[in-house]
């Protein structure tokens, strides 16, 4: 089985998720100046090129995380990214997070590299995880209309838990354990 040092390639229908390399640094940077992806991530923080190039190029060598390229099957087109991350082994618990480029948004795109990566952890990955976590703003429906589709269940609130454009903004916790799968247990 394997673990998150092991980083693999899992195809679907119209997307492919496969492991990040340096050569997708051109891409993210793309992803980090557009201002919706920044918003509905809650990013403040600012990046500089290297920066960016130094992080996609050790994505390979990282043993306690899994950060994905979201690609169109047909093209090879980068969408944007998924991330494993946070994982508890003693818990069985991940947490995950998903940023999709502005083209690749309200296509369908984001729900299959979500149910991707679903399969992935629960089926695939080791440990064997009971719990996949998020946290969404609630100035994202679409993502939490999403999730819910997937499977996930809304946990709470965290409430004011961003600054955005001088304004405060709650995070929704949500989860997915193994038995809420829809369709299996």
């Amino acid at each position: 089985m394997p673990t998150c040092a092991d980083k693999p390639t899992i195809v679907g229908e119209r997307v492919v998720l496969r492991p990040i390399a340096a050569g997708d640094a051109d891409a993210m940077w793309a992803d980090l100046a557009d201002e919706e992806a920044m918003r509905l991530t809650g990013t403040h923080a600012r990046f500089d090129r290297a920066t960016i190039e130094r992080w996609a190029a050790t994505r390979p060598d990282t043993v306690d995380r899994l950060d994905l390229a979201v690609t169109d099957r047909a093209t090879g087109e980068w969408l944007g990214e998924v991330v494993i991350n946070d994982v508890d082994e003693d818990n069985r618990s991940c947490n995950f997070r998903i940023a999709l480029s502005a083209t690749a948004r309200n296509r369908g795109v984001g729900s299959e590299a979500t149910r991707l990566i679903v399969d992935y952890v629960f089926d695939e990955l080791e440990p064997e995880m009971n719990r996949i976590s998020l946290g969404v703003y609630a100035f994202n429906p679409r993502a939490i209309a999403v999730y819910e589709r997937v499977g996930f269940v809304r946990e709470g609130v965290a409430r004011s838990a961003l600054r955005w454009d001088g304004d405060f903004v709650d995070e929704i916790t949500m989860a997915m354990l193994r038995s809420d799968r829809p369709g299996r247990s």
